[in-house]
């Protein structure tokens, strides 16, 4: 391995970012996947069928449940869930392929899915909540995203709650009140967790050169 500290290598790492609907969780995580270069959404697989304009191996790895039960049975999901009948999970083997070489991984899940990352990689995961500056605002936003009937957006304000409760069990929580501000905390965040000690395993190497110098 090289010492030349310029170009050093670290392992990656996992940043799972996660808020109630509405919050801004989508907006943050597309923007710094689309800014950072070393940074791409995790590709999970489900057991859905595609949606129009969804490509197999790029927004999601489509495949039936026996393939699916399969590969949970052997432990190659980080995490999984159903939803609405369907199967989605995180590949193991290809996520730590990914932070071996450097880079790092966005992962788009829920508060339950953010704890079983933590569970199956607690070195690697960064986790990060999103909270709304008050509900009457998270309402607001949900209505103003026209996306949703006034029953949806009452279930999602009522699952908010829900979600919010689970802020404690998260590394860094950020209020959303000021979009670009908010992202600019994620990024501090996400430079600080890149330069933590334990994701630089060049470092002992070059340490060790250090001591053996003669001054």
């Amino acid at each position: 391995m090289s010492n030349d500290v310029n170009e050093p290598h670290r392992r990656g790492l996992m940043l799972a970012l996660v808020s109630p609907s509405g919050a801004g969780k989508t907006t943050l995580s597309r923007r710094l996947v689309d800014e950072d270069p070393n940074i791409t959404l995790s590709v999970s697989w489900t057991t859905r069928s595609p949606r129009p304009g969804e490509v197999d191996g790029i927004h999601y790895h489509f495949v039936d449940k026996d393939q699916f039960r399969t590969h949970r049975a052997h432990d190659g999901f980080l995490e999984w869930a159903e939803v609405h009948d369907h199967y989605y999970g995180s590949p193991r083997d290809s996520a730590f392929a990914q932070l071996r070489s450097g880079h790092d991984l966005m992962f788009d899940v829920d508060w339950q899915g953010a704890l079983q990352l933590r569970t199956s990689a607690p070195g690697d995961v960064v986790k990060v909540f999103i909270l709304p500056p008050n509900m009457a605002e998270l309402k607001r936003r949900l209505i103003l995203r026209g996306q949703d009937s006034p029953a949806v957006i009452k279930k999602r304000m009522t699952n908010a709650y829900g979600e919010i409760s689970r802020w404690e069990n998260f590394d860094y929580v950020l209020v959303n009140d000021d979009l670009d501000l908010s992202y600019a905390r994620l990024k501090t965040i996400l430079e600080a967790e890149r330069m933590r000690r334990t994701r630089q395993p060049w470092l002992g190497v070059f340490v060790q050169s250090l001591l053996r110098e003669d001054t």
